[in-house]
């Protein structure tokens, strides 16, 4: 089993490469072998310039990695990572994913926490977690097919409105409208579960030219596992 810890958790006054030795001699990993997968580990972890670099100089992005390194020293079947990516910048994050898909497709079974939903969406299976509980389990498609209804996406527009306001007034005007389930939106975009997207268009356009706001870009989409977290978690505050 390997592990690695959600703070820095090695040894900042030891160089990458010491901090590998270390934990080789804590794993028992000695001889060729040791050199073999440290050679080894270098290289998949993208470190292989920084060997001489002491562990407390590394940026947030290589710190993480060599940690993955270490946990990774005596080759183990199962690795726990928790939270491995958080504080990590974008291209850091990415580059750690992509080292996780090559040890998954290593047959190496890796239980990680994240609080990234995008993350979630690369595993296999996925358990969501709220207020210290398991309220859903499944394959990511599994979770986001129990969102409710269909969701349109667009962007709404409008001479008199902008901003916040404008997608609280949206907001207001097709929360009350029937068959719409839930409204979520992400930056200028608005998310809306409907019970049947064909039937629901005219009434929610003919609500918000009322006001002079109009939908550009109007189009069916699939649920991202962010809103079907959500959605999960507000059906269940609503009862």
């Amino acid at each position: 089993i390997g592990y690695m810890a959600q703070q820095f958790a090695l040894y900042g006054d030891l160089t990458v490469l010491e901090n590998l030795h270390f934990f080789a001699d804590v794993y028992g990993v000695r001889g060729a072998v040791r050199q073999e997968r440290i050679e080894k580990l270098l290289e998949f972890a993208r470190l292989t310039e920084f060997t001489s670099r002491r562990a407390g100089k590394l940026s947030g992005g290589m710190k993480k990695k060599l940690g993955l390194a270490c946990a990774l020293i005596h080759s183990p079947d199962i690795l726990y990572l928790d939270e491995p990516t958080t504080g990590v910048d974008p291209v850091s994050r990415r580059e750690f994913w992509d080292i996780l898909t090559g040890l998954h497709l290593e047959q190496t079974t890796i239980l990680v926490s994240t609080p990234y939903m995008d993350e979630a969406e690369r595993c296999s299976r996925v358990g969501l977690m709220y207020r210290g509980r398991l309220i859903e389990q499944g394959t990511p498609d599994q979770i986001k097919a129990l969102t409710p209804g269909e969701l349109v996406e667009f962007r709404p527009e409008s001479p008199d409105l902008q901003g916040v306001g404008l997608l609280r007034q949206t907001r207001r005007l097709l929360s009350g409208l029937p068959g719409v389930l839930e409204i979520q939106t992400y930056g200028d975009l608005m998310h809306v579960f409907v019970d049947d997207a064909a039937r629901r268009r005219p009434e929610m356009e003919t609500a918000l030219a009322s006001v002079h706001i109009t939908m550009t870009g109007y189009r069916l989409t699939s649920p991202r596992m962010e809103e079907a977290f959500i959605s999960l978690i507000s059906r269940r505050e609503d009862g």
